[in-house]
């Protein structure tokens, strides 16, 4: 709402009260004792809020948000404040800087705590949005966590919701990735179908590998480092050893970030086991009698 101020005109008040002695407690100043004005504060977007569609940036004009219980597209996890050497800067970070890498890494920790595991488990999506450059420029320095559910591992699209992502992965979670059932061409995985673990299957997801930082451009020379890094998370997740008879037991499939992600910080690797039988049910905490060496 806005508030108008308005000018009194006080000159034939004044005048008459001349020649009079002030009552009590006036001293004849009208002016002195007015607090002055608090200066004014950028807008910050508040926590825990929800809204129709996904913003890239955070214009003001943009920010509609709605009830989490109505139907929406996306939630703010985090707010955040840009802060270091990044903050002095006359527009918001730019890509691959040390800045957004720093902003990424918050919301991904504090996006963690918040729905119960890694994001990168289960069927979600994080995105990092800032200030407009007109908002920056005013001294806006806040960024945005912004979490939204997607179709599925190989589809990015964005999936309406009307309840909170907070706690999203914890328990039995319908969003947590399990088992599926590729569609592998000439050794290049096409589609990763999510399927029931009691069903045939022979891929399943068994954690999140945080790659090398390495440019975009140098993840074929680094796939062998990638793939042992999985192998680790298989082993974990199966209970079985890590050491050179792992790959006589699993195969590796893995999924990494877009280019854009990548660069500004997700080294998040989703780590899949394969093999090539068909499986009933999950080899979680199955040990060496699960997965033989073959």
């Amino acid at each position: 709402m806005r508030r108008w101020w308005t000018a009194v005109a006080v000159g034939a008040t004044v005048a008459a009260l001349a020649g009079c002695g002030a009552p009590g407690g006036v001293d004849g100043d009208l002016v002195d004792d007015w607090k002055g004005m608090a200066a004014p504060t950028p807008f910050v977007p508040a926590v825990g809020t929800c809204h129709p569609t996904v913003q890239e940036v955070g214009y003001l004009s943009g920010y509609n948000p709605v009830d989490c219980g109505t139907s929406h597209r996306v939630e703010t996890i985090h707010v955040g404040t840009v802060t270091g050497a990044a903050a002095d800067r006359s527009t918001p970070p730019a890509a691959g800087s040390a800045g957004i890498k720093a902003v990424r890494a918050e919301c991904d920790r504090e996006v963690n705590k918040a729905v119960g595991a890694d994001w990168r488990s289960g069927r979600l999506f994080l995105s990092t949005v800032f200030p407009s450059r007109q908002a920056w420029k005013g001294g806006a320095r806040w960024f945005r966590c912004d979490l939204n559910e997607v179709e599925s591992v190989d589809d990015s699209n964005v999936v309406p919701r009307t309840a909170s992502l907070k706690g999203a992965l914890s328990g039995n979670s319908p969003l947590a990735h399990r088992c599926f059932q590729p569609k592998i061409k000439n050794s290049t995985v096409d589609e990763m179908t999510a399927v029931p673990c009691t069903k045939k299957h022979r891929a399943e997801f068994v954690g999140v590998y945080q790659a090398p930082d390495v440019a975009f451009n140098q993840i074929d020379n680094n796939r062998l480092r990638i793939h042992r890094g999985c192998r680790a998370q298989i082993a974990s997740y199966v209970k079985v050893p890590n050491n050179g008879d792992l790959e006589y037991r699993a195969g590796t499939i893995f999924y990494h970030a877009f280019e854009a992600e990548w660069t500004d910080g997700n080294r998040g690797v989703q780590c899949f086991l394969w093999v090539d039988r068909d499986l009933t049910r999950s080899l979680k905490g199955a040990g060496t009698k699960g997965l033989p060496i073959r």
